[in-house]
């Protein structure tokens, strides 16, 4: 659906449960952001933040799906901290509050160190290098490593969240090894992982991760996600954690 801004359009999402402004032409959320908010283990009593919002998506849903008692979500671009606050009205809610902040920065006095349950991120999927660099700065910064690196995320996850809390993070199923071991060096210790397929026989593509703060050795590798049973024909299972979400994504 078009907006009045010929810039953006605005989304559906979860079956119509959430509808979210976007740039048209700078990143777009992915399914990728959904799967990480129906992932994530939310209660209501845990304030959650999530790093490098991008225009909120997953914030937005987590507040509709588990209903915490507050979200921060912190985005380092002042466009889209500007599309959160819109996103945060078209939604009528007010358990989100988004913060214009540099993740890397670890004395921003509006963001004091181990005081969430639980942190969400989804980082650049791309390592400094690797693959072709958009020419278009949103884009740039969400997807490849040309601002914050995965150690950046996993350094913030692990400042920003309490002892006994939790870090849930969706990124590169090829990469699964080096999140692996960012986050046990920062006293991460992953509890829970899947693995998501575009297809039963393919490879996995994403990899969705909980971690806790000072937690176990012991980790549970959930059964794998298989997102399409047939081009552009979701599985039961995809259908069901995404709500029927708008087929606008589907192709991606």
């Amino acid at each position: 659906m078009r907006t009045t801004e010929s810039s953006e359009t605005c989304d559906a999402i979860l079956g119509g449960l959430v509808r979210v402004y976007q740039p048209r032409e700078g990143y777009r959320f992915s399914l990728d952001s959904v799967l990480l908010a129906r992932f994530a283990l939310v209660r209501s009593r845990d304030r959650v933040l999530e790093l490098g919002a991008g225009c909120g998506v997953i914030s937005l849903a987590i507040a509709r799906l588990h209903r915490p008692r507050e979200i921060v979500a912190l985005e380092i671009q002042p466009e889209l901290v500007a599309m959160i606050g819109r996103n945060l009205q078209l939604n009528a809610l007010d358990s989100v509050d988004a913060i214009e902040a540099d993740l890397r920065i670890a004395n921003d006095a509006r963001l004091l160190h181990e005081s969430f349950d639980v942190v969400v991120a989804n980082p650049p999927y791309r390592a400094t290098g690797a693959g072709r660099v958009s020419p278009q700065r949103g884009r740039r910064l969400a997807r490849s490593e040309a601002f914050a690196t995965l150690a950046d995320f996993v350094a913030a996850s692990a400042r920003y969240t309490r002892r006994g809390g939790s870090a849930a993070l969706v990124f590169a199923a090829d990469r699964t090894a080096e999140l692996v071991a960012m986050l046990r060096e920062q006293r991460l210790e992953p509890k829970r992982i899947r693995f998501v397929h575009p297809y039963r026989d393919a490879p996995a593509t994403t990899v969705l991760v909980e971690a806790r703060k000072h937690g176990g050795v012991e980790l549970a590798v959930e059964p794998p996600l298989i997102l399409y049973h047939a081009p552009r024909v979701y599985s039961p299972e995809a259908r069901e954690l995404l709500g029927e979400v708008a087929s606008h994504r589907a192709a991606e």
